[in-house]
């Protein structure tokens, strides 16, 4: 959940409504990547995505700006303690962003619509709205085909050996 260069194309969201699998894709662009910038993206999913829902479930990857601590430099207490009690973060391996869906799909922004200069911020929000709308309307999805047999052998310094009893 990272974010081109010069100007960043920043705070991809999936959005997966409950109601279909159908993930929707939502971007913004930000001339930096500060706690603002994520506190203002994470009001958005509780107020405007998932007004209704009780938890909002977070993966992260480990950018010292996603934390609860960024909620409480954005926002009066009271609000900051209101979006914090409603997201659930849960943190992508430090070495292992590539498991990151949001990651994934970055990486397909930056190959599909990011490999040129861009000159100004005003054209990359363009660009990356033309980008977001086509994979939205088309409803691409990923392929997840990595299975957490595979993790475990990539990953094997990270993940601890499971004994017989741990495995169901």
């Amino acid at each position: 959940m990272t974010w081109a260069s010069g100007y960043h194309s920043s705070h991809s969201r999936r959005i997966k409504s409950s109601k279909s699998r159908f993930v929707r894709r939502a971007v913004t662009v930000t001339e930096r990547r500060t706690k603002k910038d994520f506190a203002a993206q994470m009001k958005a999913l509780c107020d405007e995505w998932y007004p209704d829902a009780e938890v909002v479930r977070v993966v992260l990857d480990n950018l010292n700006t996603h934390t609860v601590g960024a909620l409480y430099e954005a926002f009066a207490p009271a609000e900051a303690r209101r979006l914090a009690s409603k997201l659930e973060f849960h943190y992508t391996p430090k070495h292992a962003s590539w498991l990151n869906m949001a990651e994934l799909e970055l990486a397909v922004l930056a190959r599909q619509c990011l490999g040129r200069r861009i000159p100004d911020a005003g054209t990359l929000a363009a660009e990356v709205e033309a980008w977001e709308d086509a994979r939205n309307r088309d409803r691409v999805k990923i392929n997840w085909c990595f299975k957490v047999a595979d993790a475990r052998k990539k990953m094997h310094r990270t993940y601890p050996k499971q004994t017989p009893a741990a495995v169901h």
